[in-house]
């Protein structure tokens, strides 16, 4: 939703100078006495009044149309030229310990809001992988469905690694990006041989993907030998997490040190009001008019 405003605010100026004549230059006319003058004026006070309300009331209308009432939306532009991120995380069963998959989640929300010129999409992984999102630039769309993943969602006995990446890999198929990189977080080691460690890497630079790999628990819980060779042949880097604060600081860092140099093209879409009261204050106008000329008529 835009914020409402006025294209030309100082025309409400016009309503100060309204004022002052009104006040100070009154209308100049002959005047008539006749028996009974008083008592006829107060029968046509209450009309009088009532018509300088209305009066007043499409000379505001008037000036309302001329200073353009609107509503500005700030629009973002050439989006495209920032980076295409692939964030792939590890729903298996061992992530359910001790709420680690709900602080991933809400480390990666972070994330997904700091990259505002970024394509973004998400890879799911346990006993299978899937893409959950593919690459996009409705970051509101991907938060609400990130924020509805569970573990289990793809099963909890099991960990494919390989395929998650190599899955995710596909997603760049097509892509023209210059920049292209994908985040991949487990806190296991891939026991479905679905698809070779080796097939999933080659895939990974073929596309220029450059991978970074986070280790989430202890170093027992995934191999560290396995993540740091990923990141290392795809010229990304290797991430130990073994906290929720140090977890935060490794996406951080990624941030950092793929930062987008897109500041971002912007330029405000107007939509213009002026219509409504101009059209109100015309029709006022005339009905005035319409009704002055009908009791002048009355009197001849």
């Amino acid at each position: 939703m835009g914020e409402l405003g006025f294209v030309h605010p100082w025309a409400f100026l016009l309503l100060v100078v309204y004022g002052v004549c009104r006040r100070f230059c009154p209308q100049k006319s002959e005047r008539f006495w006749f028996p009974y003058a008083k008592r006829a004026a107060k029968t046509t006070a209450k009309r009088r009044w009532l018509k300088e309300v209305l009066r007043a009331l499409a000379f505001a209308l008037l000036v309302t149309a001329l200073a353009d009432p609107a509503r500005f939306d700030s629009v973002a532009l050439e989006r495209d030229r920032g980076y295409e991120i692939s964030l792939i995380l590890d729903a298996s069963g061992s992530m359910a310990q001790n709420g680690k998959f709900q602080v991933v989640k809400e480390i990666v929300e972070r994330f997904v809001k700091e990259r505002r010129h970024d394509k973004i999409g998400l890879t799911i992984f346990a006993d299978f992988a899937y893409v959950a999102v593919p690459l996009t630039y409705d970051k509101a769309s991907l938060l609400r469905l990130l924020d509805r993943i569970e573990v289990g969602v793809a099963g909890t006995r099991r960990t494919a690694l390989y395929e998650a990446l190599f899955l995710s890999t596909k997603l760049f198929k097509s892509s023209k990006a210059k920049r292209k990189i994908a985040i991949l977080l487990t806190d296991g080691m891939d026991n479905t041989g679905s698809v070779p460690l080796r097939v999933a890497v080659e895939t990974a630079k073929k596309y220029g993907i450059r991978v970074y790999t986070i280790g989430v628990g202890s170093v027992g819980d995934y191999d560290p030998f396995v993540l740091e060779k990923i990141a290392r042949q795809t010229g990304g880097k290797f991430f130990k997490a073994d906290s929720a604060v140090k977890l935060a600081e490794v996406y951080q860092t990624i941030d950092r040190l793929e930062k987008s140099e897109i500041t971002g093209e912007r330029y405000v879409r107007v939509t213009h009001y002026f219509p409504w009261p101009l059209g109100a204050g015309t029709a006022l106008l005339f009905w005035l008019l319409f009704e002055g000329a009908v009791r002048a008529r009355r009197r001849v």
